[in-house]
Formats: structure tokens, sequence, C-alpha cells
């Protein structure tokens, strides 16, 4: 199984990565293990959202961006949610 062109255990890694950038840019206190989970359902999320416009991307590079903008807009939307 692969996520967006990178195996399960890149996608692990590269996640913990976009979410880890994403908490330190958005200004968020979160442990590893939410790292790691906002930046691989940031990441499905919003390659579900850009498949849905017919946009598709590949490879680690476009993971981690992805990841990253992902996670950043579902670290916004709990700050929405949480208020």
């Amino acid at each position: 199984m692969s996520l967006n062109g990178v195996g399960i255990l890149a996608a692990i890694i590269i996640g913990g990565l976009a979410g880890w950038l994403a908490e330190k840019f958005m200004s968020s206190e979160m442990g590893l293990i939410a790292n790691i989970v906002l930046g691989i359902v940031g990441a499905l999320v919003l390659n579900f959202i850009l498949a849905a416009f017919g946009m598709a991307y590949t490879g680690w590079v476009a993971y981690l961006v992805i990841g990253f903008i992902g996670a950043c807009l579902l670290i916004a939307a709990g700050r929405v949610v949480r208020r």
C-alpha cells in the first residue's frame, strides 16, 4: 500500500516532519504523535480536496508540502472549534 507515491514508513516520517513544521509555523504546542497524525491526516485531506478539483501530485516533496499545508489548516480549524 502506498500513500501518494510514498510508502507507509515514508508517509509516517514525512507526515511527522510536516506536522512538526506546521506546529512551529502556527506556534502550536503538540507532541510527536499529534505531529505525525496532523501531517498524515492533513496530507490525506488536502489530497482528497485537490483530487476533487482534478489535481494530483506524487512524490515525497509534494507529500511534505501538502502535509504541511493540510496540517496548518487542521490546526487553524482546531483553534476555531475550541473558541
